[in-house]
């Protein structure tokens, strides 16, 4: 019951804040509201026609036109429409960085408070196998991995795959911030009073550790849309499902940009770019609100 009531409070804490950071930060407010328009964006995707995936429904290369909302971004050289191509791309992208998300960063989450907390031998070896990954070269790994699997790859294998190289990092980095809590006199105090371990977790660690949890999850979600794009671009993605990678990739294919087509290539990029920008902005945001000395500065 106790350990309920902490995370409840964590959890009410987590709105709190969220709401004074909403109301008092430019920045966030611009990152978070422009990261809601592209999901909105995205969402439009529930009410794609069941064409939007046939070839040459359309006539091929059309510009952008006013006539109905599946023209209203043009269509591609093999005749389908840009705008909703472009929705289920969103959703498909966002999709595949949250399962990234998910698991990279709470896999790390884990293993960084298992290290911290344990130590001894079930620290060296986790350390062991979390340094080995680092020292691996994360987006050469993704391609030798994406050009075994290309015959296999669908929408979670790819999310499981790029989460390989993702979660090390945040372990190592929750290991060094438990290592430095546990010697706290908050925390003694607590195992003295005869606390178990995960009331520890729960009451005393994480109200420090999920802040940094919060902003790794964003950076998280960065780093998996540009990894699926990097490897759609290649080739090396889910050709036959609509990603922001895979829109750029037929729109090269198809030497889109070299024709001019730009009402093709540019819906994706564009997206890809505000993003980035709006996952910054709420990254960016949240140190200051959890670092006092930047929230001071």
């Amino acid at each position: 019951m106790v350990n309920l009531v902490s995370f409840y409070n964590i959890l009410k804490g987590i709105l709190k804040g969220f709401k004074e950071l909403y109301r008092r930060d430019l920045k966030f407010r611009l990152g978070f509201t422009m990261f809601l328009g592209i999901l909105a964006l995205g969402l439009i995707s529930i009410f794609s026609p069941s064409y939007y995936t046939f070839w040459y429904y359309f006539r091929k290369d059309l510009p952008p036109s006013l006539q109905s909302i599946d023209l209203i971004l043009g269509t591609t050289s093999n005749g389908r429409s840009v705008f909703w191509s472009l929705t289920n791309a969103i959703v498909n992208s966002l999709i595949i960085a949250t399962i990234i998300t998910l698991v990279a960063a709470n896999v790390g989450l884990l293993i960084g408070l298992i290290a911290g907390l344990k130590g001894g031998l079930i620290d060296r070896l986790l350390m062991l196998v979390t340094d080995t990954f680092i020292t691996i070269p994360g987006f050469p790994l993704l391609l030798v991995l994406a050009f075994v699997l290309k015959d296999h790859i669908t929408i979670p294998i790819l999310g499981l795959m790029i989460s390989i190289t993702s979660w090390p990092w945040p372990a190592r980095q929750v290991r060094a911030i438990v290592l430095s809590l546990r010697e706290r006199d908050f925390v003694l105090t607590a195992k003295l009073s005869g606390a178990s371990t995960f009331k520890i977790v729960v009451a005393e660690l994480m109200p420090f550790i999920l802040g940094w949890h919060l902003i790794n999850a964003t950076n998280t979600v960065l780093y998996a849309i540009g990894s699926e794009a990097g490897l759609a671009i290649l080739g090396l993605s889910i050709l036959d499902k609509d990603t922001l990678g895979t829109m750029i990739y037929w729109a090269q294919h198809y030497g889109a940009l070299y024709r001019g087509k730009l009402w093709w290539i540019m819906p994706p990029i564009v997206v890809l770019i505000l993003i980035f920008i709006s996952l910054y902005l709420i990254s960016f945001s949240l140190q200051e609100y959890f670092n006092p000395r930047l929230r001071q500065r």
